[in-house]
């Protein structure tokens, strides 16, 4: 990237944070973590299964990546449940950092914002640095920076489901808002141009799983997300053009002959 980015002081070489679920198998997983640059990867506590064989093969895989980790609380549903998992989490991976869910609705996977912002108040104030999975509200983003939280992360659209930018006035309000605060869309992006989308919006990162997790290739489709995630800041950087509702001339007419 052209541009530093720092989360809590920690500066990083990519905007694409990649989650490590429902891979087809771990070898795609390396493959797909590597071709997309990505600094940070997202890992579930319960993914790292305790002390069972499974989860020990599964963080020296990580590990081996050399890539930063970002537990976080996924499938937490209570403010209790969350804070456990979240100290559980620090135990066993190693790190203040978490990404920050509590869940309020089954069908959509929408935030609980009251019990996050609880959490956050809970958990900043025991020393971790909060990464929230929250909504694009304007008022619960305040609520979750007064209680500690120095990057905020909206969803774009339910969890896994693909569907994109479902709120763009919303997202572009935030990042209005927020100028100083880094911003990343995690969860609803499809495909690249999704990304691209959100990063032409003055956003910070992007945080996804399912789009490269399942596609035919994964380890192709997390490379297009780079690159889309590059040209989007890119683009973003360079000033684009302001869209007009009648078309504009893009040849000079001024010393055009005339033909009688």
């Amino acid at each position: 990237m052209t541009d530093p980015l720092t989360f809590y002081g920690i500066p990083l070489s990519s905007r694409l944070l990649l989650g490590t679920a429902q891979y087809p198998s771990p070898a795609i997983l390396t493959e797909a973590v590597r071709a997309s640059g990505a600094g940070i990867v997202t890992v579930s506590l319960r993914r790292e299964a305790g002390s069972q064989r499974s989860g020990q093969t599964f963080w020296h895989l990580i590990r081996d990546l050399g890539v930063r980790v970002l537990p976080n609380t996924a499938g937490c549903h209570t403010v209790q449940e969350a804070v456990t998992t979240a100290e559980m989490a620090r135990e066993v991976f190693g790190t203040n950092w978490i990404k920050l869910e509590v869940i309020g609705e089954a069908d959509t996977l929408q935030p609980d914002i009251f019990g996050l912002v609880e959490a956050t108040r809970i958990l900043a104030k025991d020393g971790f640095e909060v990464f929230p999975y929250t909504t694009e509200d304007l008022v619960v983003a305040d609520r979750l920076v007064e209680a500690g939280c120095r990057v905020l992360m909206p969803w774009g659209a339910p969890i896994g489901s693909g569907r994109g930018l479902n709120n763009v006035y919303g997202l572009r309000a935030l990042r209005a808002h927020f100028p100083g605060i880094p911003l990343v869309v995690d969860a609803g992006i499809g495909t690249p141009s999704h990304a691209a989308q959100a990063m032409e919006l003055g956003y910070d990162a992007i945080l996804l799983n399912t789009a490269v997790a399942k596609a035919g290739n994964p380890a192709g489709m997390a490379r297009a997300f780079a690159l889309a995630i590059e040209a989007g800041r890119l683009a973003f950087l360079a000033d684009p053009m302001t869209p007009r509702d009648m078309a504009a001339p893009s040849t000079p007419v001024l010393g055009q002959a005339v033909f009688a």
